[in-house]
């Protein structure tokens, strides 16, 4: 079903994910990750239904990059909406596809999370009207595909929020 910009959930709901920040990135040990990890290897603290072994101790066991990680909201729609409930632990040929969605659709939910809170300022309605295109841009009135999120234009998306935004300087210097 799909959602308009302001109906999306831009947080993470990991019970409905597929743990793709688990899996689908890279852990360099460092402060961040207490172990290395290749991207497309699932971490050693996933147990076989998804859950992390580990959650509430990650901090003190050397993991903060994934607390600090955050989705908003774009692996469970990853999981539910582009593949149906699909996941790599049915059909790990699904692994790579999954997180090249995920790729892109984190970065459609970064630039919808920006535009949510330039709607909070006091636009004009040319700025109005801009923000609602923008919107409707990364917020399609149908459900975003596998073949959709490649074919979308991410760069050149988030240059035109990045130039939106830069003209809105004046309304945060103004309510500053």
């Amino acid at each position: 079903m799909t959602k308009t910009a302001d109906e999306l959930v831009l947080e993470p709901q990991c019970e409905n994910c597929a743990a793709l920040c688990c899996v689908v990135f890279v852990f360099d040990k460092s402060e961040s990750f207490a172990i290395d990890k290749a991207a497309g290897e699932v971490c050693p603290n996933l147990d076989t239904c998804g859950k992390c072994t580990i959650f509430r101790e990650r901090e003190t066991l050397g993991f903060r990059g994934c607390i600090a990680y955050d989705c908003h909201g774009a692996g469970q729609r990853v999981t539910q909406e582009v593949f149906g409930g699909r996941s790599w632990r049915d059909d790990p040929i699904l692994m790579n596809r999954m997180g090249d969605a995920l790729s892109v659709l984190r970065q459609i939910h970064e630039q919808l999370l920006l535009l949510g809170a330039a709607a909070k300022l006091p636009l004009d309605p040319d700025e109005r009207l801009e923000l609602s295109g923008l919107r409707q841009i990364l917020a399609p009135e149908t459900d975003w595909s596998e073949e959709s999120l490649k074919a979308f234009p991410v760069a050149r998306a988030t240059r035109q929020v990045a130039d939106f935004l830069s003209r809105l300087r004046r309304h945060v210097q103004l309510s500053g």
